[in-house]
């Protein structure tokens, strides 16, 4: 375990808060898959359901590490090669999109060979994030010309977002909004965020008159979006409306501690049990403690979002956790709203919690690039310290031989004071013998005389 974690870079409170939110979701899902396992096979046996979200995270997980080991900034020039292809995947979903029930499924294209239905407006989002965040940090040091930044930033973002209006009208907002926002935050000028606005609803409204105009051409789906709407803001019954009932039925049974894991009563009765209205599920079998906790978890993600994005040393890093973090949240907020019918039915699943296969992967595509970017501030800052060790022996390996040195010279010093004593006591001697002598003219009268001199 201990060799597993270590493997594990970037924030380590992210990898805890994610793994946590993956392990918790096992609960709900098991038990509110036994609807739909009686209502598919005729029994409450919901162990396949729960092995395929096992296995659904398994490889969520395995995807969160490998792009996290990818340097994020090779990610700035993906996005502008893959955005073509991400529409070219747009329209083949709007075209071949399949009729369930009546209603236009057109966000969804199955994967040939593997039987997967995959959801390309979510990795769409991904792609035009990253190009947004691209295209900020590259003007950040210039003012933008509206003409130039149209043409370059916001064509792109329209042309994204208008394929996915027509089938899917809340991921498009949440997308919209998203961009608004981190357009905000990279500084773009207020007043042309103002003029996209405008243009956006505009936009919006003439699709819905061309919709109404033109029913034929976008199935029902459209209508479908219109009347969600117009019964959240009334009183009409219809599906929408017993969805919403029996949601807050469950909540309400839950009351503080709820009834139990496994206990849940509506699951049996409300659609979506395991995905859309998941949350009411959760707060049924573990009450308001158990609502308050998962609310907790989300909100803290998106406290450890602000700080690696205000840690990261280049604004495309900064653009990229922003981009792609507070998407998770806000789209875990509006599940949790729709539950309580603070929104209208949406159809956003929750991240992490809630089953399916494609929108847990491209959740996990995404915590792993913000990882990758927390890696880079972590290497950064390794290499930092690493340095300042290496200033700091090196600063005492100085001190060590400067006073080497300084006790080298010192001995010396000492050795020479001490010889220069020694010649200067010979010299007094010599002097004092000289002195003391009797010197005779027979022996050496020049000495003699010397002496005789001295006397």
């Amino acid at each position: 375990m201990k060799q597993l974690i270590s493997r594990l870079h970037g924030d380590k409170v992210i990898w805890a808060f994610v793994a946590l939110l993956a392990l918790f979701s096992f609960m709900p899902v098991f038990s509110a898959s036994s609807n739909l396992a009686y209502m598919r096979h005729g029994s409450g046996n919901a162990l396949t359901y729960l092995l395929k979200h096992a296995i659904h995270i398994t490889i969520g997980f395995v995807i969160i590490y490998q792009v996290h080991k990818i340097p994020y900034h090779y990610f700035r020039g993906i996005s502008r090669i893959t955005l073509p292809i991400v529409w070219v995947l747009l329209v083949y979903t709007l075209v071949k999109g399949t009729v369930i029930d009546g209603a236009n499924a057109s966000r969804w294209i199955q994967i040939p060979f593997i039987g997967i239905s995959f959801q390309t407006s979510t990795f769409a989002a991904i792609v035009l994030y990253i190009f947004v965040a691209r295209y900020l940090s590259k003007k950040r040091e210039v003012a933008p010309d509206f003409k130039q930044s149209f043409l370059e930033l916001w064509l792109p973002v329209f042309v994204t977002v208008g394929l996915i209006f027509p089938a899917n009208f809340s991921t498009a907002a949440l997308i919209f909004s998203m961009v608004i926002m981190l357009t905000f935050i990279g500084k773009y000028p207020l007043k042309y965020i103002g003029i996209i606005l405008g243009t956006g609803l505009l936009c919006g409204l003439f699709f819905i008159l061309i919709a109404k105009k033109f029913p034929d051409a976008f199935h029902n789906r459209v209508d479908t979006w219109i009347s969600r709407i117009d019964n959240f803001t009334s009183d009409k019954p219809d599906e929408d409306d017993y969805q919403i009932e029996k949601a807050k039925i469950a909540i309400a049974s839950g009351e503080i501690y709820g009834l139990g894991p496994g206990k849940s009563v509506q699951k049996n009765f409300l659609p979506q049990s395991s995905s859309d209205f998941i949350f009411a599920i959760i707060v049924e079998e573990f009450g308001l403690f158990g609502a308050f906790a998962i609310i907790s978890i989300y909100l803290l993600l998106l406290f450890r979002f602000v700080v690696a994005s205000h840690k990261a040393n280049s604004l495309f890093g900064k653009l990229v956790v922003v981009g792609l973090g507070f998407p998770i949240i806000f789209q875990a907020l509006i599940n949790m709203a729709v539950a309580v019918e603070l929104l209208p039915v949406t159809g956003q699943t929750l991240p992490l919690i809630s089953s399916g296969g494609s929108s847990v992967w491209m959740t996990c595509i995404a915590l792993g690039i913000i990882l990758s970017v927390t890696k880079k501030e972590e290497e950064i800052a390794k290499e930092l310290e690493e340095a300042e060790k290496e200033l700091e022996e090196k600063k005492k390996r100085d001190e060590v031989l400067q006073r080497i040195i300084d006790r080298e010279l010192n001995g010396v010093e000492d050795e020479v004071d001490e010889n220069q004593e020694k010649v200067n006591q010979m010299k007094a001697s010599i002097k004092g013998k000289i002195m003391e002598e009797d010197f005779s003219i027979e022996e050496n009268p020049m000495l003699a005389i010397k002496g005789m001199r001295k006397k």
